[in-house]
Protein backbone atom coordinates (compact mmCIF):
# COMPACT_ATOMS: atom_id res chain seq x y z
CA UNK A 1 0.00 0.00 0.00
CA UNK A 2 1.33 3.81 -0.66
CA UNK A 3 1.97 5.64 2.20
CA UNK A 4 -1.39 7.85 2.90
CA UNK A 5 0.95 10.84 4.77
CA UNK A 6 2.88 11.30 1.36
CA UNK A 7 0.02 12.98 -0.49
CA UNK A 8 -0.91 16.64 -0.71
CA UNK A 9 -4.37 16.32 -0.06
CA UNK A 10 -3.76 14.86 3.70
CA UNK A 11 -3.31 18.41 5.90
CA UNK A 12 -0.77 18.22 8.78
CA UNK A 13 -1.95 17.00 12.05
CA UNK A 14 -3.78 19.34 14.02
CA UNK A 15 -2.61 20.19 17.67
CA UNK A 16 -4.49 19.14 21.14
CA UNK A 17 -6.33 22.64 21.46
CA UNK A 18 -8.04 21.61 18.54
CA UNK A 19 -9.41 18.51 19.84
CA UNK A 20 -10.20 19.67 23.14
CA UNK A 21 -12.13 22.38 21.73
CA UNK A 22 -14.18 19.80 19.80
CA UNK A 23 -14.88 17.92 23.13
CA UNK A 24 -15.62 18.21 26.62
CA UNK A 25 -13.18 17.25 29.36
CA UNK A 26 -14.66 13.50 29.34
CA UNK A 27 -14.28 13.09 25.93
CA UNK A 28 -10.93 14.43 25.91
CA UNK A 29 -9.83 11.87 28.07
CA UNK A 30 -11.27 9.19 26.12
CA UNK A 31 -9.95 10.57 23.04
CA UNK A 32 -6.57 10.96 23.99
CA UNK A 33 -6.02 7.33 25.81
CA UNK A 34 -4.19 5.24 23.25
CA UNK A 35 -2.08 2.94 25.54
CA UNK A 36 -4.59 0.91 26.93
CA UNK A 37 -7.98 -0.82 26.62
CA UNK A 38 -10.67 1.59 26.88
CA UNK A 39 -14.56 1.05 27.84
CA UNK A 40 -16.63 4.13 27.74
CA UNK A 41 -19.92 4.13 29.60
CA UNK A 42 -22.15 6.63 28.91
CA UNK A 43 -25.70 7.17 28.36
CA UNK A 44 -27.88 8.21 25.52
CA UNK A 45 -27.10 11.59 24.02
CA UNK A 46 -23.83 11.84 25.75
CA UNK A 47 -21.72 11.57 22.78
CA UNK A 48 -20.55 8.38 22.45
CA UNK A 49 -20.47 8.08 19.15
CA UNK A 50 -18.77 11.71 18.75
CA UNK A 51 -16.13 9.61 21.19
CA UNK A 52 -15.51 6.43 18.89
CA UNK A 53 -15.56 9.02 15.71
CA UNK A 54 -12.93 11.81 17.27
CA UNK A 55 -10.77 8.90 18.64
CA UNK A 56 -10.44 7.37 15.23
CA UNK A 57 -9.59 10.56 13.70
CA UNK A 58 -6.80 10.92 16.53
CA UNK A 59 -5.30 7.87 15.68
CA UNK A 60 -5.22 8.94 11.96
CA UNK A 61 -3.66 12.10 12.95
CA UNK A 62 -1.42 10.64 15.25
CA UNK A 63 0.44 8.96 12.76
CA UNK A 64 -1.92 5.47 12.31
CA UNK A 65 -2.10 4.33 8.85
CA UNK A 66 -6.04 4.01 8.27
CA UNK A 67 -5.68 0.13 7.13
CA UNK A 68 -4.49 -0.64 11.37
CA UNK A 69 -7.53 0.82 12.72
CA UNK A 70 -10.51 -1.40 12.74
CA UNK A 71 -13.74 0.37 13.71
CA UNK A 72 -17.02 -1.65 13.92
CA UNK A 73 -20.56 -1.22 14.39
CA UNK A 74 -23.96 -2.91 14.02
CA UNK A 75 -25.79 -1.25 11.40
CA UNK A 76 -24.93 -0.36 7.85
CA UNK A 77 -26.48 3.39 8.45
CA UNK A 78 -24.18 3.31 11.43
CA UNK A 79 -21.35 2.55 9.79
CA UNK A 80 -22.11 4.84 6.63
CA UNK A 81 -22.62 7.90 9.21
CA UNK A 82 -19.43 7.48 11.25
CA UNK A 83 -17.45 7.16 8.10
CA UNK A 84 -18.86 10.15 6.79
CA UNK A 85 -17.90 12.05 10.24
CA UNK A 86 -14.69 10.74 10.09
CA UNK A 87 -14.21 11.92 6.41
CA UNK A 88 -15.43 15.60 7.61
CA UNK A 89 -13.03 15.59 10.12
CA UNK A 90 -9.22 14.45 9.04
CA UNK A 91 -10.23 14.84 5.18
CA UNK A 92 -10.98 12.10 2.64
CA UNK A 93 -7.39 11.28 2.05
CA UNK A 94 -6.52 10.68 5.06
CA UNK A 95 -8.95 8.55 6.06
CA UNK A 96 -9.09 6.06 2.93
CA UNK A 97 -8.28 2.41 3.64
CA UNK A 98 -9.95 2.29 7.07
CA UNK A 99 -11.47 -1.13 8.15
CA UNK A 100 -15.03 0.15 8.99
CA UNK A 101 -17.93 -0.84 8.85
CA UNK A 102 -20.42 -3.99 10.33
CA UNK A 103 -18.84 -6.67 12.11
CA UNK A 104 -20.63 -8.80 8.80
CA UNK A 105 -19.54 -7.08 6.16
CA UNK A 106 -15.90 -6.59 7.94
CA UNK A 107 -15.29 -9.96 8.33
CA UNK A 108 -16.78 -11.44 4.96
CA UNK A 109 -14.25 -9.33 3.54
CA UNK A 110 -11.24 -11.44 5.64
CA UNK A 111 -13.04 -14.38 4.35
CA UNK A 112 -13.05 -13.64 0.89
CA UNK A 113 -9.24 -12.52 1.48
CA UNK A 114 -8.63 -15.95 3.12
CA UNK A 115 -10.94 -18.22 1.23
CA UNK A 116 -8.50 -20.86 0.45
CA UNK A 117 -6.99 -21.29 4.10
CA UNK A 118 -11.42 -21.98 5.08
CA UNK A 119 -11.59 -24.33 2.03
CA UNK A 120 -14.07 -21.64 -0.03
CA UNK A 121 -13.48 -19.80 -3.16
CA UNK A 122 -13.11 -16.05 -3.02
CA UNK A 123 -16.51 -15.48 -4.47
CA UNK A 124 -18.26 -17.56 -2.07
CA UNK A 125 -22.65 -16.91 -1.78
CA UNK A 126 -23.97 -15.10 1.03
CA UNK A 127 -27.74 -16.36 1.63
CA UNK A 128 -29.74 -13.36 3.31
CA UNK A 129 -32.83 -14.56 5.75
CA UNK A 130 -35.01 -15.39 2.78
CA UNK A 131 -32.44 -17.61 1.35
CA UNK A 132 -31.58 -19.41 4.27
CA UNK A 133 -35.52 -19.96 5.07
CA UNK A 134 -36.27 -21.45 1.72
CA UNK A 135 -33.24 -24.39 1.95
CA UNK A 136 -34.15 -24.76 5.37
CA UNK A 137 -38.17 -25.33 4.46
CA UNK A 138 -36.49 -27.37 1.20
CA UNK A 139 -34.93 -29.89 3.99
CA UNK A 140 -37.72 -29.99 6.66
CA UNK A 141 -39.74 -31.30 3.26
CA UNK A 142 -37.40 -33.37 2.08
CA UNK A 143 -36.80 -35.34 5.77
CA UNK A 144 -40.67 -35.54 5.97
CA UNK A 145 -40.84 -33.69 8.93
CA UNK A 146 -44.00 -31.28 10.05
CA UNK A 147 -43.79 -28.15 8.82
CA UNK A 148 -46.14 -26.91 11.41
CA UNK A 149 -43.98 -28.34 14.13
CA UNK A 150 -40.37 -27.69 11.93
CA UNK A 151 -41.13 -23.95 11.21
CA UNK A 152 -38.49 -23.23 8.80
CA UNK A 153 -38.37 -19.62 11.07
CA UNK A 154 -38.18 -21.19 14.79
CA UNK A 155 -35.80 -23.64 13.14
CA UNK A 156 -33.41 -21.08 11.45
CA UNK A 157 -33.56 -19.21 15.16
CA UNK A 158 -32.43 -22.01 16.99
CA UNK A 159 -29.59 -22.81 14.05
CA UNK A 160 -28.96 -19.25 14.52
CA UNK A 161 -28.40 -19.12 18.01
CA UNK A 162 -26.02 -22.74 17.75
CA UNK A 163 -23.92 -20.55 15.49
CA UNK A 164 -23.17 -17.88 17.98
CA UNK A 165 -22.88 -19.91 20.36
CA UNK A 166 -19.81 -21.16 18.16
CA UNK A 167 -21.40 -24.81 17.75
CA UNK A 168 -20.87 -26.63 14.71
CA UNK A 169 -23.60 -29.41 13.62
CA UNK A 170 -22.07 -32.27 15.35
CA UNK A 171 -21.00 -30.22 18.74
CA UNK A 172 -25.01 -29.32 19.04
CA UNK A 173 -26.19 -33.15 18.14
CA UNK A 174 -24.58 -34.20 21.30
CA UNK A 175 -24.79 -31.59 23.15
CA UNK A 176 -27.97 -32.85 25.72
CA UNK A 177 -28.98 -29.26 26.53
CA UNK A 178 -30.06 -28.91 23.33
CA UNK A 179 -31.58 -32.38 22.13
CA UNK A 180 -33.40 -32.24 25.24
CA UNK A 181 -34.87 -28.96 24.65
CA UNK A 182 -35.46 -29.64 21.16
CA UNK A 183 -37.50 -33.36 22.16
CA UNK A 184 -39.13 -31.64 24.66
CA UNK A 185 -40.26 -28.66 22.03
CA UNK A 186 -41.62 -32.36 19.75
CA UNK A 187 -38.51 -31.30 17.30
CA UNK A 188 -36.21 -34.24 17.85
CA UNK A 189 -34.80 -34.18 14.30
CA UNK A 190 -34.04 -30.56 14.69
CA UNK A 191 -30.21 -31.75 14.76
CA UNK A 192 -30.32 -33.18 11.48
CA UNK A 193 -31.76 -30.36 10.30
CA UNK A 194 -28.82 -28.06 11.27
CA UNK A 195 -26.88 -30.53 9.38
CA UNK A 196 -27.83 -30.93 6.69
CA UNK A 197 -28.24 -26.96 6.58
CA UNK A 198 -24.89 -26.66 6.97
CA UNK A 199 -24.04 -29.47 3.96
CA UNK A 200 -26.10 -27.24 1.58
CA UNK A 201 -24.60 -24.51 2.29
CA UNK A 202 -20.81 -25.84 2.07
CA UNK A 203 -21.71 -27.86 -1.03
CA UNK A 204 -23.17 -24.45 -2.55
CA UNK A 205 -19.65 -22.59 -1.51
CA UNK A 206 -22.46 -20.70 0.68
CA UNK A 207 -22.72 -18.87 3.67
CA UNK A 208 -25.22 -17.15 5.79
CA UNK A 209 -24.89 -14.02 8.09
CA UNK A 210 -23.89 -16.10 11.24
CA UNK A 211 -21.50 -18.37 9.21
CA UNK A 212 -19.32 -15.23 8.68
CA UNK A 213 -18.93 -14.92 12.08
CA UNK A 214 -18.47 -18.76 12.90
CA UNK A 215 -15.91 -19.52 10.37
CA UNK A 216 -13.36 -16.04 10.91
CA UNK A 217 -13.64 -17.70 14.83
CA UNK A 218 -12.30 -21.36 12.97
CA UNK A 219 -9.89 -19.64 10.60
CA UNK A 220 -8.37 -17.44 13.45
CA UNK A 221 -7.90 -20.00 16.28
CA UNK A 222 -7.43 -23.08 13.36
CA UNK A 223 -4.53 -20.88 11.09
CA UNK A 224 -1.60 -19.42 13.46
CA UNK A 225 -0.37 -17.35 10.86
CA UNK A 226 -3.79 -15.69 9.40
CA UNK A 227 -4.93 -14.76 13.06
CA UNK A 228 -1.08 -13.30 13.70
CA UNK A 229 -1.27 -11.54 10.61
CA UNK A 230 -4.63 -9.86 11.77
CA UNK A 231 -3.73 -9.16 15.06
CA UNK A 232 -0.37 -7.63 13.56
CA UNK A 233 -2.42 -5.45 11.22
CA UNK A 234 -5.16 -4.00 13.43
CA UNK A 235 -2.89 -2.09 16.26
CA UNK A 236 -6.66 -0.43 17.48
CA UNK A 237 -9.74 -2.71 17.52
CA UNK A 238 -12.86 0.02 18.41
CA UNK A 239 -16.22 -0.90 18.45
CA UNK A 240 -19.68 1.13 18.65
CA UNK A 241 -22.30 -0.26 20.95
CA UNK A 242 -19.94 -3.03 22.74
CA UNK A 243 -22.68 -4.31 24.86
CA UNK A 244 -24.54 -5.30 22.27
CA UNK A 245 -22.01 -8.16 21.79
CA UNK A 246 -22.57 -11.67 21.19
CA UNK A 247 -20.52 -14.43 21.98
CA UNK A 248 -19.31 -15.00 18.29
CA UNK A 249 -18.82 -11.51 18.13
CA UNK A 250 -16.98 -11.71 21.75
CA UNK A 251 -14.34 -14.55 20.83
CA UNK A 252 -14.08 -12.67 17.37
CA UNK A 253 -12.54 -9.97 18.92
CA UNK A 254 -10.89 -11.19 21.69
CA UNK A 255 -8.97 -13.72 19.81
CA UNK A 256 -8.07 -10.55 17.07
CA UNK A 257 -6.76 -8.38 20.18
CA UNK A 258 -4.54 -11.59 21.44
CA UNK A 259 -6.45 -12.70 24.75
CA UNK A 260 -9.05 -14.93 24.01
CA UNK A 261 -8.49 -18.89 23.91
CA UNK A 262 -5.72 -19.77 21.64
CA UNK A 263 -5.27 -16.08 20.48
CA UNK A 264 -1.58 -16.57 20.49
CA UNK A 265 -0.23 -19.72 20.08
Amino acid sequence: MTDPYSSPEIPAPRPDSFWQSELNESQWSAVRECERPLLVIAGAGSGKTRVLTYKIAYLLERGYAPWEVLALTFTNKAAKEMNERISNIVGPGRARGLWSGTFHSIFARILRAESQSIGFDSNFTIYDSADSRSLLKSIIKELKLDDKTYKPSKVQGRISDAKNRLMLPQEYAADPHFTNRDARDNMPDLHRVYTEYFRRCRTARAMDFDDLLLEVVRLLKTVPSVRQQWQKQFKFILIDEYQDTNHAQYVLISTLVGTGPDASE
